[in-house]
């Protein structure tokens, strides 16, 4: 039987098949009725006292169906030895707790560490370059060669997403594939050895259960997990449109680092990179000194965690503000108010004092970091 299925996974999996439940909510509703068990035990007369639930929520948390399904894909998870990780997990991807639409539940075949000192994620077009393939190969390289605690993640799609990992397994990089879809099947079929390859010292992960097919709106999803996994990400060829300047944008509203390799203005290949520079939504990356250097990974260059006056005069409230924010991510509004149990519109109020205490720093769409 997988390592962390629990008496409680069968729940876990149902709230999975809820429409509309995701982190939030459901960290809401196990503070409210206890976890995640009593959620679907909990009587309907006290889940409708709860703000933000429905009818229809109600409905489906207390419909046998949702209980059928979480019990196939049970099973299914038994039977094929996956790993569950709930976000509350003390294995769930520590970075991913920090992104407000994080999965609640990840389903991982192979080994579960997610949790890496560095995490690079690698992406670009799927009608990839020889130059690009090159590049992708000498940067995984390079990393193998300078550090022995990175991952590096990627989709499993053609082009780089592929070479990636095959570079990654070439070089004994640990390296996770992010799928859109469940772990009955491996799309692209044609990267099935080098995805069983991977199980060694790497991962498939995906948040969808068995059954789901690689459909197009699920690409997007996966996307979110590939940028919120990693410290930063690479984009090695993108076109002008395409799922790695989604990735980007994702990861830009991440706060992570995003880097591009710049091309000629006339390759097709090079366009998305050359977009993404220009506008400032990525670094320029010429190589692997500039990138380690900029990511602080070379010890010598490593930046400090700013560290506030000692005798700063903070009140109660603006102090547990203050350690919650303490790691020096950026986080939003919406989960400072969940981890503090605090209403947003208090939680306003505070971070309006800290900031004018120059504590704390607002961020576009609701975000807050530390000064």
């Amino acid at each position: 039987m997988s390592t962390f299925v629990t008496d409680k996974t069968l729940y876990q999996i149902a709230l999975t098949h809820i429409t509309g439940v995701g982190v939030a909510l459901t960290r809401n509703l196990m503070r409210i009725v206890g976890d995640e068990e009593q959620i679907f035990k909990e009587p309907s007369r006290n889940l409708e006292k709860i703000q933000g639930i429905s009818y229809r929520l109600i409905n489906e948390i207390k419909s046998r169906e949702v209980l059928r399904k979480a019990e196939e894909e049970l099973a299914f998870v038994t039977k094929n030895n996956l790993e569950l990780l709930f976000f509350t997990a003390p294995e769930y991807p520590e970075r991913l707790t920090h992104c407000v639409d994080a999965p609640i539940l990840l389903y991982v075949k192979g080994n579960s560490n997610l949790n890496y000192k560095k995490v690079v994620s690698i992406v670009g077009t799927r009608n990839a370059t020889p130059q690009g393939y090159d590049a992708c190969k000498q940067f995984v390289k390079e990393l193998s060669t300078k550090f022995s605690d990175i991952l590096v993640v990627s989709g499993l799609a053609y082009g780089i997403d592929i070479c990636a990992h095959r570079a990654a397994l070439e070089y004994s990089v640990p390296t996770v594939a992010v799928l859109a879809h469940g772990l009955d099947r491996i799309y692209p079929a044609l990267h099935r050895k080098t995805a069983i390859d991977m199980l060694d010292a790497g991962a498939l992960i995906t948040e969808f259960p068995s059954g789901t097919e690689p459909e197009r709106f699920n690409f997007v999803r996966r996307n979110r997990i590939v940028a919120g996994l990693a410290d930063a990400v690479v984009v090695m060829e993108s076109s002008s449109k395409g799922g790695s300047l989604i990735t980007a944008d994702i990861a830009n509203s991440y706060y992570r680092e995003v880097f591009a390799l710049p091309g000629r203005v006339t390759d097709a290949a090079s366009v998305g990179c050359n977009k993404l520079i220009a506008s400032n939504q990525a670094i320029l990356m010429q190589d692997i000194k500039g990138f380690t250097d900029h990511m602080g990974w070379d010890d010598s260059k490593r930046p400090q965690p700013k560290q506030k006056e000692l005798f700063l005069q903070l009140s109660e409230t603006e102090e547990l503000v203050f350690n919650a924010l303490n790691n020096m991510e950026p986080k939003h509004v919406n989960m400072l108010a969940i981890e503090l149990d605090t209403p947003v519109s208090e939680l306003f109020f505070t971070l309006l004092e800290l900031e004018m205490k120059n504590v704390v720093k607002p961020l576009p769409g609701g975000v807050y970091k530390l000064l």
